[in-house]
């Protein structure tokens, strides 16, 4: 059974006056349909305004569809009785870490929401110190939020999830704010939940050097799904992201600016190695 899927998503923001007449309607999703498997690293694309973030929040149940339903492990996000089992089931990181994080001391804050499921002391505590080394965080345990870099503040941001023991984790943009630095300690910890925890993965993002290793793509714009497929599969379309309004990493760029020039550089190419290795075939 997929972990999530949405089937004819449609969500629409309607403006009111200050008399709360209806002014208008926005859809900012229009009949999405999309699954995800369990274990699945899926990565969600888009420009700003293209419906990604919106469509994020209704895989937590904090937007409920306009029309169309959406499944988290089975359960309907419109039944009210499910909702605090679809959000264990699906954790959430925002885009600004200092939204989420509320505790004083980083390992208070990775245990409040475990604390608040009810979960025993003994485990909670045990819970915090495993989710703190997983995102690579346990020797901060004992110290303040206020005094972490960027990077790190989303890391315990994570780890806070993480010790929810959720089965996906949707992620919001959650580099938007970040430094290059920060945005590698993110993307590493994120990979390493996938490939290690075996955690499913939802990271919404416009950088395009996030998603190399995404098992499947989504590419959105103006509420629609665009495109989908592998990295590779979508990042051989560089005409067709470019007109979505979307770049492609530079490695990408320069193969396909060299393949317009006559070298046979296969299409798709992700990293540097594979560009390395197409070159040296071209002598």
């Amino acid at each position: 059974m997929e972990i999530v899927k949405t089937e004819n998503l449609t969500f629409e923001y309607i403006r009111r006056d200050e008399e709360d007449n209806v002014e208008g309607i926005t859809t900012a999703v229009d009949n999405v349909s999309l699954s995800v498997e369990p274990g699945q690293f899926i990565a969600i694309l888009g420009h700003n305004g293209s419906g990604k973030s919106t469509l994020a929040k209704h895989l937590n149940a904090i937007l409920y569809p306009t029309e169309g339903t959406v499944w988290i492990d089975g359960n309907d996000t419109k039944d009210d009785s499910k909702l605090w089992t679809i959000r264990e089931t699906a954790g959430m990181v925002f885009q600004n870490p200092d939204n989420q994080i509320i505790g004083q001391v980083v390992e208070e804050d990775v245990g409040f929401g475990p604390e608040n499921m009810g979960v025993p002391t003994k485990e909670i505590w045990e819970r915090v110190e495993e989710s703190l080394k997983v995102v690579g965080m346990y020797e901060y345990r004992k110290s303040s939020p206020n005094r972490l870099s960027g990077g790190q503040k989303q890391r315990v941001s994570i780890a806070g999830v993480l010790a929810m023991h959720p089965k996906c984790i949707v992620l919001d943009e959650p580099t938007a704010m970040l430094d290059p630095v920060g945005r590698r300690e993110v993307i590493n910890a994120v990979r390493g939940l996938n490939d290690v925890e075996k955690i499913t993965i939802i990271l919404i993002t416009h950088y395009m050097d996030e998603i190399v290793n995404a098992d499947k793509v989504f590419v959105m714009d103006r509420g629609h799904i665009e495109m989908e497929g592998t990295p590779r599969e979508i990042f051989s379309q560089v005409e067709r992201l470019k007109e979505l309004r979307l770049d492609v990493p530079q490695v990408t760029e320069l193969a396909y600016i060299l393949r317009q020039r006559g070298l046979p550089i296969p299409l798709g190419i992700l990293t540097i190695d594979e560009l390395t290795e197409a070159l040296k075939k071209c002598r």
